[in-house]
């Protein structure tokens, strides 16, 4: 038997979303079930993305589950009407981990992303060397081709801020990871020119967090905070060592969304940005 393929992670986010439609009306698997027509295994298996299920089921789903948010309804039947099989983050099945798959796939599917980073720059505004240096210095040490198709991967996701219509991107870099010599100083240096290119653009959004802000909430991490069509749909991506990690429910979101607004307000104005990140590349 054909082993059946992983689920996409908007598929997974989906059932996700119809489970809790479900609880949320106060109703059993099994009560469900009956008012669908369907079977409590058939139920639990959409609602574990064992099993896709339709638009048209979908807002039958909300009906019975008394959803009145439309535009919430509307954006979980998109997310069962869509086909992501076979869209380029797929040739990396076999050869990068499912996190990166499904943050590729999250990011393509959001409507605005807003990120913080503490030591790093973020992935959508790295050059391929600056990537490339980065990527071999993992551990376990890869191969030169995994470090090649992590490279192409991450060069792949800029394509949320090169489309022709590109949606918000919003950034916060703390000042340190500015100063990080990443590759050499010729590296560094064209690292930090790209930034201030990237900056210029209209739907980019880049701040630095100086030295001198001192302490700060969620200084020890770096957030992906990916918008969907709702913000019921936005996911938290969080960088772990062993891998992303994606965050759904609403007192999380209701966190992060705080933190972000705390550290941006914090951080430079994306002109005083511009200066400082330009003072720094003419010392390298």
């Amino acid at each position: 038997m054909t082993p059946r393929p992983a689920p996409t992670a908007r598929r997974v986010r989906l059932a996700t979303e119809l489970r809790k439609l479900r609880e949320r009306a106060g109703l059993t698997s099994t009560e469900a079930a009956q008012l669908l027509g369907t079977s409590s295994g058939q139920l639990s298996n959409v609602e574990s993305a064992r099993f896709g299920v339709s638009p048209d089921r979908v807002r039958a789903m909300a009906g019975i589950y008394s959803c009145t948010n439309q535009p919430y309804v509307d954006a979980l039947a998109d997310m069962a009407a869509e086909k992501t099989r076979g869209w380029w983050w797929e040739a990396y099945r076999e050869v990068l981990p499912s996190g990166l798959l499904n943050l590729a796939e999250l990011e393509h599917h959001a409507t605005a992303v807003r990120t913080a980073f503490t030591a790093h720059i973020p992935g959508m505004l790295q050059t391929a060397e600056h990537a490339r240096e980065i990527f071999s210095h993992a551990i376990p040490a890869p191969t030169p081709p995994e470090v090649e198709h992590r490279v192409s991967h991450r060069i792949k996701r800029q394509d949320f801020v090169f489309r022709d219509d590109p949606n918000p991107y919003s950034t916060v870099v703390h000042e340190a990871a500015l100063h990080m010599r990443v590759g050499g100083r010729r590296v560094a240096r064209d690292q930090l020119r790209h930034l201030l290119d990237m900056s210029e653009r209209e739907h980019i959004t880049l701040r630095v967090l100086p030295f001198d802000v001192g302490a700060f909430p969620g200084s020890g991490q770096s957030i992906n905070y990916l918008c969907g069509p709702v913000p019921l749909l936005d996911t938290v991506q969080l960088d772990q060592f062993h891998g992303p990690v994606l965050l759904d429910a609403e007192a999380h979101l209701e966190k992060y969304r705080r933190l972000l607004d705390v550290v941006e307000a914090a951080a430079l104005s994306p002109e005083k940005s511009r200066d400082l990140i330009h003072s720094i590349a003419q010392k390298l």
